[in-house]
């Protein structure tokens, strides 16, 4: 009973966050690259400057990738100050000066610590300096925090405690800081992160590199997709589900998201389709692949620009199932200017057609020009929507309101 009060009072609480919330950060969800799956504790400025250099001159930028999110293991500890310091090593000519030449490349840096004493991997953390640390990042240009929940007490109280306490110090920085609450999903934050100050909150577990895990403790695609069932309500401008990161272009190489042989990555269509639901559902599009050395299939991918669209949408719905026929799941994501996106997904192992009244079983009455996403192909005004799709691949149409 006590946890039911605890969770009609953080909804209500962030609903009237969401309310009051002036500071247009995340109007959209942020798109950009994590350092975590490609090379967990060997990131470097080394690396963090390859990648600025390749996300702006491989169309990632233009595209709207803004973020390079350096992730666990870059602190050195703290100086006889208390102030973080980087690895002197990895990071010789400290954090500023990483941020300075990330800003010159038409970028923002991101940075990571933990609600404890010390993050996942062990190195120092941000538990009882959270303004120290907060005033830190300000100074050094970032631009993005991903706050992680190692070594912290499970309770739901003491997790949105500490949440807020960062986030309040964030905001007093005066610097717009992305403030990314990674607890998980464990203690429902679409409930209580937005009055934490959270732009967007963690869902699930980590990703892991695979269509299906079929381990609950090593969520893969579509085990991440099944538990966004609901959760439609609590996303919008300003604050965003997040069902982690993108595996799309990792191949089977990324560390965490292959640990064993029964993650070998996934197929082209299973990538693309990872990517357009994660789109559907408004979801930050966060990469981890090496970005340095993309490959056409994964460029195909992660530069569609009329996917990329529908993500951020800045009417900010996260879409929802309307449909589920034998195979056959139908999602739909209403968007500006009276456009509805349509995604159709083939859950199976084995091909399988469909058919759809765009009225009746799609809800689309309105004048309309349908818009193949992938095909890139007007089909102008249509009543019925068929087609056959191979295991795991999907299509998207946009009806466009005429």
């Amino acid at each position: 009973m006590k946890n039911f009060f605890v969770a009609v009072f953080c909804s209500v609480l962030s609903i009237f966050v969401a309310a009051q919330n002036q500071d247009n950060i995340a109007l959209t969800p942020p798109m950009g690259w994590n350092s975590w799956n490609l090379v967990e504790a060997n990131v470097s400025e080394t690396i963090i400057r390859e990648i600025a250099d390749s996300m702006s001159a491989n169309g990632m930028r233009d595209a709207g990738y803004q973020y390079i999110i350096i992730d666990d293991f870059w602190v050195g500890g703290r100086d006889a100050r208390n102030r973080l310091f980087p690895d002197p090593v990895r990071f010789p000519n400290g954090m500023k000066v990483v941020a300075d030449y990330v800003h010159s490349k038409g970028l923002k840096l991101g940075i990571y610590s933990d609600a404890a004493e010390l993050t996942c991997g062990g190195v120092t953390a941000s538990l009882g300096f959270e303004e120290l640390d907060a005033q830190t990042f300000a100074e050094w240009g970032i631009d993005y925090l991903k706050y992680d929940y190692c070594h912290a007490p499970t309770d739901v109280i003491t997790a949105f405690t500490r949440y807020k306490k960062m986030g309040d110090a964030l905001k007093a920085t005066g610097r717009p800081i992305v403030y990314a609450i990674c607890e998980w999903g464990q203690r429902q934050p679409w409930l209580w992160a937005r009055a934490a100050g959270g732009h967007l909150w963690r869902t699930t577990y980590d990703s892991r590199d695979t269509w299906y895990s079929h381990d609950t403790g090593l969520a893969g695609i579509m085990d991440i997709f099944e538990l966004q069932k609901g959760l439609e309500q609590y996303a919008g401008p300003g604050g965003w589900n997040d069902p982690d990161m993108l595996m799309v272009g990792l191949w089977g190489k990324g560390k965490s998201s292959s640990p064993d042989k029964r993650f070998q990555g996934c197929s082209f269509a299973e990538y693309r389709s990872h990517f357009a639901l994660w789109s559907m559902l408004a979801a930050p599009l966060i990469l981890n692949c090496d970005v340095r050395f993309l490959d056409q299939q994964t460029k195909e991918i992660i530069l569609n620009k009329d996917i990329i669209a529908i993500d951020q949408d800045s009417l900010g719905v996260q879409g929802k199932i309307i449909a589920e026929k034998d195979s056959m799941i139908v999602l739909s994501k209403p968007l500006q200017h009276g456009d509805v996106a349509i995604c159709i997904l083939n859950r199976n192992n084995t091909a399988a057609s469909y058919k759809f009244d765009v009225q009746r079983d799609l809800s689309i009455w309105f004048p309309h020009n349908c818009y193949d996403v992938f095909k890139r192909k007007n089909s102008g005004a249509i009543k019925i929507l068929q087609g056959s799709l191979e295991p795991h691949d999907c299509v998207v149409f946009r009806f466009e309101m005429k």
